[in-house]
């Protein structure tokens, strides 16, 4: 009797080591991460981001894009990570420039006029993360916004940019420092 309960005794920590094994095997290999309530999971050690001016190098120019875009880039890390922005050589990087700006006809009508035009802006991106370069790319992003064609594009104009700009910055964002 005796030696039934040894051998029980003996039988279960064995399956509770083994199972504990497998637990802590894999969380032993595992990197860490800081996650955040915005979504951003982003290494411990990364402490600063350098946002390059992104200039407009699209056929057609709004002559604020780039200023608005750049600072709308800087100011979503400022508020939704605790990196600190340096001018140069931040853990993260950021570079490009702003290669479409475009506006073209959409929904085309019986009559052959437009009843929306779409106004699309395109930007390559350079992301370099020094700590782990793994995460590091070069993508083109796109996003565009669509207007009613009987509207006055200027009257428009600044309300879509605004608009486009947040999609991209999301988008930027989320490739960056989200991973998910």
């Amino acid at each position: 009797m005796v030696v039934l309960r040894v051998k029980s005794l003996f039988s279960r920590n064995l399956l509770f080591l083994i199972f504990l094994g497998f637990i802590v095997s894999p969380l032993s290999s595992c990197k860490i991460v800081n996650y955040s309530f915005t979504g951003t999971s982003i290494s411990p050690d990364v402490k600063t981001v350098s946002i390059d001016y992104f200039q407009n190098l699209a056929s057609l120019v709004n002559p604020t894009l780039s200023s608005k875009f750049t600072e709308a880039l800087k100011n979503r890390f400022v508020t939704q990570t605790s990196l600190n922005i340096v001018r140069e050589y931040g853990d993260l990087q950021f570079s490009g420039q702003i290669t479409g700006y475009t506006i073209s006809p959409m929904a085309i009508q019986g009559n052959e006029t437009a009843a929306q035009n779409r106004l699309t802006i395109t930007v390559k991106v350079k992301f370099e993360n020094i700590k782990d370069k793994t995460y590091n790319f070069e993508k083109t992003f796109t996003q565009s916004d669509d207007f009613n064609s009987d509207l006055d594009f200027s009257s428009v104009e600044a309300e879509k940019v605004d608009a486009i700009i947040v999609k991209l910055i999301d988008e930027i964002f989320n490739n960056s420092v989200a991973n998910w």
